[in-house]
């Protein structure tokens, strides 16, 4: 596989309080801080996983008052991060451990109309182009601004139906329900600098560049990071039955490089606002570009969390929630009306001014490394340690 330039490991902003997750050799995942350009290890009885930390009532003063123990540069952590080095080097972990993973879909205008797209074709992408121009003929832009639920949505529904051209996506899209489904399981999802999968079978996919909450068992939101919810257009095309075969796979979701805590300068407020851009560099020189503004999108992301904790679901350990993306590509790679799929080797880097880039090189699920630590593996990883025991908050 092509080795293509990525951009560096940074730190975003030094007044941020960035945490994540490392693999350290010999020791195993420990929890990090950044401070400035270092990289220190927090690790200790008091929080030993990221879902500690997160469950406190405090994470935010606790890190700012941490001491640990300074392991490494940024520059130092981004080279031994890169696949090639084998699995026992330093290397980022995503930043959550013992978090469910899920994902809202259908959240943008945009995308709701490729998704509509990827139904009516039924996965073959040489009939997209075709369709994609019927349906924005009657869609066009009149979705943008529709509060899912409203009586102006409804109206929308009414005449969609009557169009013919009622969809299960518009039903999420525009109805009171958000669609959130299970993207990972917990412990399954690969960091800054891992290769990324498709599964096989796929030939007509795409990056989906995302903001990603993390919310804790008591429902709040505590902090924010980059993910990419790795689509397989073709699957998902075929039958909305076929999400979990299009969404879960081996290496199938990226998250990180770091998750920002809120405090008194990064809120849901900055979340809000936020401006994600993403870059997508083949070996065959094709490059594509995209963004993703959080003020276009239909549900408040407060919202969506609300509709997927409460007391009709709990979440012990918390969760990561992707909030949907309004990215769609449309841009022809490989023939005219075949729209982007992606090359093994593309590096897709997805970049926010608060959060920093994640960076990804592309490959098959089944040559990316095997999924083999788990949550009973980091147990034992930890008693071993002996930084299992200590009170923590409920």
């Amino acid at each position: 596989m092509t080795a293509l330039t990525r951009s560096p490991l940074t730190n975003p902003d030094p007044q941020g309080l960035f945490v994540g997750r490392v693999w350290r050799p010999g020791i195993g995942p420990s929890l990090v801080m950044l401070r400035g350009d270092r990289v220190i290890d927090i690790t200790c009885r008091e929080v030993p996983t990221m879902r500690d930390l997160l469950e406190r009532d405090d994470p935010a003063d606790w890190v700012r008052a941490a001491q640990g123990e300074d392991i490494a540069t940024l520059a130092a952590l981004g080279a031994s991060s890169v696949p090639g080095a084998g699995t026992e080097r330093l290397h980022l972990l995503a930043p959550c451990d013992l978090q469910a993973v899920k994902a809202a879909g259908v959240t943008f205008a945009a995308s709701m109309v490729e998704r509509v797209i990827e139904e009516k074709a039924a996965g073959d992408a040489d009939r997209a182009e075709e369709i994609r121009t019927r349906v924005r003929a009657v869609i066009g832009d009149s979705l943008s601004g529709i509060l899912p639920g409203s009586p102006a949505a409804m109206r929308v529904k009414e005449l969609l139906i009557a169009e013919g051209m009622w969809s299960q996506y518009l039903e999420v899209g525009i109805g009171p329900d958000a669609e959130v489904f299970t993207k990972a399981q917990p412990m399954s999802s690969v960091g800054w600098g891992a290769l990324v999968g498709l599964h096989p079978i796929s030939t007509w996919n795409n990056p989906e560049p995302e903001i990603v909450l993390a919310v804790c068992s008591r429902g709040r939101i505590v902090g924010a990071t980059l993910g990419n919810d790795v689509n397989l257009r073709d699957v998902e095309g075929r039958s909305a039955l076929l999400l979990g075969k299009a969404k879960d796979n081996n290496a199938s979701c990226a998250i990180g490089p770091f998750l920002r805590l809120f405090d008194g300068q990064f809120t849901l407020d900055t979340v809000r606002g936020a401006e994600l851009s993403m870059q997508v560099n083949g070996a065959d020189d094709f490059v594509l570009e995209g963004c993703s503004s959080m003020r276009l999108i239909s549900r408040d992301p407060a919202q969506i969390v609300a509709q997927t904790i409460g007391a009709h679901h709990q979440y012990p350990d918390g969760f990561m929630l992707f909030l949907g993306t309004m990215f769609a590509p449309v841009k022809d790679r490989d023939a005219p009306g075949q729209g982007f799929t992606h090359h093994l080797g593309d590096l897709v880097e997805i970049h926010e001014a608060h959060l920093g880039t994640l960076s990804n090189q592309v490959a098959l699920s089944t040559d990316c490394p095997a999924w083999s630590f788990g949550t009973a593996a980091l147990m034992r990883n930890l008693a071993g340690r002996a930084l299992l025991g200590a009170a923590t908050p409920d």
